[in-house]
């Protein structure tokens, strides 16, 4: 027995899910040095949207006596170490990888800066604050220039793409980033649960309904019409019905689908993130401004991303207001349609714990594909529980335990949540930075022309008619009908 124990200890300690759980939730546990007192992460650094480059990044708490440089060097020092200490137990290189850890750091922080300039990043709500007339209003931009400039670097240099992939963990930034999320989604519930109770139930209604038809069509078209194998299908339909990369990465770890998958989903999925920030608002503007709520629930229920979706209600948010005051003649008070957009995305974010664990007992139990339990040992019905939980993806354990341990502090002791956001908030700037490293990771090891013939062009072309032909109009319909005649407060 204790010959067995070792063995799975030591297969624990060389795998990577379990790794992200264990990274993400130490992060979590520093950033409730607040609640105690203590403020453990209070040098981390946050990257801001910027005109001056001075201003780019800044410690997450003033007053902590350090400039934003210094506070980068330690953010970058911080991550090494706990990727470094992870990366040896896997089994990686460790010269090759401080080198390329290095290189892929800084580069995703030059990325950042560079999607946070304020005509690129700043929403139109916030553009004055920046003296400036016009601003695209990209919020997720530093991702998607990280992820180019790691394509350039994944497909045409070659050997210097090798040399760093050592270092270059997608999954892995990727879920530690979502561990942390747990606990930022648990204030957010909370906050939530504190306004309209109208606004929370038909908001769970909405996302629940929504998916129910969401998912099952999109697993269809990929399987019937554009013949993508299970493994394929599962994360494509979880990537464009719940919420994007995450949903695609927790996806493929349930289903154990090769990691290659969620990567290249994720390529596309930031893509059409990027489309719809640029229509959908302007869209909203010309189509709800008569009815606000509506349109607030259509951002969080249509774009595929946290960010995506947040960024978009707050433009949306701007966009409607001021067409209302200019032609109604009425003043709502401003956050309201926001709310509605992260209150919804925050429901699709839990979803995503829920569908990983139903998608990990059913490809342990029945024989979906080759990568089943069941196609692997023949026995339909007859799978070891070992092997569900094996299966299981574990970084979702610590995505759950942040959640939940947060949100229990808020429903039992309400006064004491203020004492935790300042730590929530320094676990998202970190966050951050795990999510541009994943996205600049993810283009680093993707090669353009292996996949096109893996089917990326078939992968496009799923998502454009699903989200098109009819994500975009059924989630406006499930908007509407929750959500029609309720207005915000006015001013």
């Amino acid at each position: 027995m204790s010959t067995v124990n070792t063995y799975a200890k030591k297969k624990a300690l060389q795998n990577e899910d379990w790794w992200a759980a264990w990274l993400g939730l130490l992060i979590f546990t520093l950033g409730l040095g607040p609640f105690f007192g203590m403020d453990v992460l209070g040098w981390v650094t946050k990257a801001s949207v910027w005109i001056e480059p001075a201003k780019a990044f800044a410690p997450v708490t003033k007053g902590v006596g350090i400039s934003g440089f210094a506070s980068l060097i330690l953010t970058y020092l911080f991550i090494l170490v706990l990727i470094g200490v992870a990366s040896k137990f896997i089994g990686a290189n460790m010269k090759k990888f401080f080198i390329g850890f290095t290189f892929i750091f800084w580069a995703t922080v030059f990325c950042i800066m560079l999607g946070n300039i304020a005509y690129i990043g700043a929403t139109p709500d916030k553009t004055a604050n920046y003296g400036i007339a016009w601003s695209l209003g990209l919020g997720e931009m530093g991702y998607i220039i990280a992820m180019v400039i790691g394509l350039i670097i994944g497909n045409f240099f070659l050997k210097f793409a090798d040399y760093l992939k050592e270092a270059a963990k997608p999954e892995l930034f990727i879920k530690i980033g979502i561990v942390v999320l747990g606990g930022s989604i648990a204030l957010k519930s909370l906050d939530a649960f504190g306004l309209a109770t109208t606004v929370i139930i038909r908001g769970i209604c909405a996302v629940v309904e929504a998916y129910l038809i969401y998912w099952p069509v999109v697993y269809l078209i990929s399987r019937k019409f554009f013949k993508f194998t299970p493994e394929w299908a599962a994360p494509l339909a979880s990537g464009i019905s719940i919420c994007g990369v995450s949903a695609a990465i927790a996806t493929g770890s349930a289903i154990r689908a090769r990691p290659v998958i969620p990567i290249i989903l994720s390529a596309v999925i930031i893509v059409f993130v990027a489309v719809e920030l640029l229509l959908l608002p302007w869209l909203a503007q010309a189509l709800l401004f008569k009815d606000p709520m509506v349109a607030g629930a259509w951002m969080g229920l249509a774009v595929k991303s946290d960010g995506g979706a947040i960024a978009a209600g707050a433009i949306t948010d701007s966009l409607i207001r001021g067409r209302a005051l200019s032609e109604l003649g009425v003043n709502w008070e401003e956050g309201w349609i926001l709310m509605v957009a992260t209150t919804t995305k925050v429901f699709i974010d839990i979803f995503i714990g829920v569908w990983a664990f139903i998608l990990a007992v059913i490809w342990s139990v029945f024989p979906i594909d080759k990568n089943s339990a069941v196609a692997q040992t023949g026995e339909k019905g007859k799978v070891n529980p070992a092997e569900i939980w094996n299966r299981f993806p574990k970084f979702i354990i610590g995505f759950v335990l942040t959640f939940v341990i947060l949100f229990l502090v808020g429903v039992f002791s309400p006064d004491d949540v203020s004492k935790l956001k300042p730590g929530v908030s320094e676990a998202n700037a970190l966050r951050t930075f795990f999510f541009g490293m994943c996205f600049f990771s993810i283009g680093l090891v993707t090669n353009v022309r292996k996949l096109w013939d893996e089917g990326m062009g078939r992968i496009v072309a799923v998502y454009g008619i699903a989200l098109f032909g009819f994500i975009l109009w059924v989630g406006l319909f499930i908007s509407w009908l929750f959500y029609h005649g309720i207005t915000p407060p006015t001013v």
